[in-house]
């Protein structure tokens, strides 16, 4: 049995990059021109000129006072991941900070990361994030919580005991 090459059976599909690298010089090697370097094909401009991503601002959309970007801000695309990033956490942060204050307990933290793509140069850049997060407060003179709590008393008691022989 003689396994092979895979085909479409059309023949040989042309390969299209993701950057145009000009035309081969009478050398065989690769030119690109001044122009063109860097471009990806069918967009504006290349990544390292665009104006879009010059121009781009993140800007907190909470109530909490105290984290970062309250005021419109530039931040690179390359340090924008760190910077959202560090953001969230500044939010969890504060979950922890108001549960500790108010004698609660942190169910669950989540952040999640946007992304999305540059319209006119084509660059993957994170776009924002969103955190959630959920506290429980014991609220020990609600009677439901009293008989909870002694329901569970009930249940655990002798679940945990180490004998020693």
């Amino acid at each position: 049995m003689m396994i092979g090459a895979v085909s479409n059976g059309y023949g040989s599909l042309p390969i299209y990059g993701a950057y145009d690298f000009g035309t081969p010089s009478a050398a065989g090697a690769s030119q690109v021109s001044g122009e063109d370097a860097g471009k990806k094909v069918g967009r504006a401009s290349s990544p390292q000129e665009c104006q879009t991503c010059k121009e781009r601002k993140y800007q907190d959309g909470s109530n909490e006072m105290n984290v970062s970007f309250k005021s419109a801000a530039h931040v690179s695309p390359e340090a924008a991941g760190a910077a959202v990033r560090a953001h969230e956490g500044q939010h969890v942060q504060n979950a922890y900070s108001k549960a500790r204050q108010g004698d609660g307990q942190v169910v669950t933290a989540s952040v999640s990361i946007h992304t999305a793509v540059c319209p006119e140069c084509g660059r993957t850049y994170v776009s924002g994030g969103t955190t959630t997060t959920a506290i429980r407060y014991p609220n020990e003179s609600n009677p439901y919580q009293q008989d909870r709590k002694s329901r569970d008393s009930l249940a655990t008691s002798g679940a945990n005991v180490d004998f020693a022989v």
